[in-house]
């Protein structure tokens, strides 16, 4: 029996690189939710006023919408939107000023949170402005939209986690990415890998590609390792197989 069980949600590419080398049992459930019928759109910053228009119409139509924000307040050290400025853009100067709105963020404390949380849950409010803080563990199924500000930021099993939170219901469903004009090839990669795939090992590869597994000694999350033979992303299948050929002569020693 083991000692230990380890879970995760989301596969990430560390975690999925030390599958290979450490000594664990994998069992995967690959299949996805019956009837989760999510749509990822990227649109950038001049789309603005189309997509609060979109929004609107969404929540007249008896729905809820998460707007996710990178930061929590302004920093001179970024020029990523924020979510306290942007919130007061939206009550002042946009059509969603005529919804019901809720925060959610880590500077909160935790009588604001569960309140905010209850309205939200309980269609108090219509649109729940967040950060990451909703990534993991919110289960309402009612909302139809999730709108990621500065999306080209987020590591690509963020962006799955958070459009993990829509789509929990029969309904259509709408995960829209939001960027600047200007991003990397690695933005763009990740920004196209989220619009065409939807299954969670699928991404975790490429986030492999793009990123590497980082150091299974060390701290790092990310970063290439030079292996004289093997390509970790390219060889996957048969690292795989090499190391069930290895615990097999292994245990026929043991035997």
């Amino acid at each position: 029996m083991p000692h230990t069980l380890i879970m995760t949600a989301t596969p990430i590419p560390r975690t999925l690189a030390m599958t290979l080398y450490g000594d664990l049992d994998v069992s995967i459930i690959d299949d996805m939710p019956q009837k989760r019928l999510v749509k990822t759109i990227h649109c950038y910053d001049y789309d603005r006023e189309r997509v609060f228009n979109f929004i609107y119409k969404e929540i007249l139509n008896g729905y809820q919408v998460y707007i996710i924000y990178p930061i929590i307040g302004y920093s001179q050290k970024t020029n990523l939107k924020s979510l306290l400025i942007e919130y007061n853009k939206i009550i002042q100067s946009s059509i969603l000023h005529k919804c019901r709105i809720s925060i959610l963020h880590g500077n909160m404390g935790y009588k604001s949170k569960i309140k905010s949380m209850n309205d939200f849950l309980n269609k108090k409010s219509d649109i729940m402005i967040a950060t990451t803080a909703i990534e993991v563990g919110i289960h309402i199924p009612n909302v139809s939209v999730i709108l990621i500000e500065n999306s080209e930021q987020f590591g690509l099993s963020q962006l799955h986690q958070l459009r993990g939170r829509i789509g929990r219901n029969s309904i259509n469903s709408y995960c829209i990415l939001m960027t600047s004009k200007t991003i990397s090839q690695k933005a763009k990669m990740r920004i196209n890998t989220m619009k065409q795939m939807h299954n969670g090992f699928d991404i975790a590869n490429v986030d492999l590609k793009i990123r590497g597994p980082g150091n299974f000694s060390g701290i790092e999350q990310s970063g290439m390792i030079k292996l004289k033979i093997a390509n970790l992303y390219k060889d996957i299948n048969i690292l795989s197989l090499s190391k069930e050929a290895a615990h097999e002569y292994i245990m026929s020693k043991k035997n």
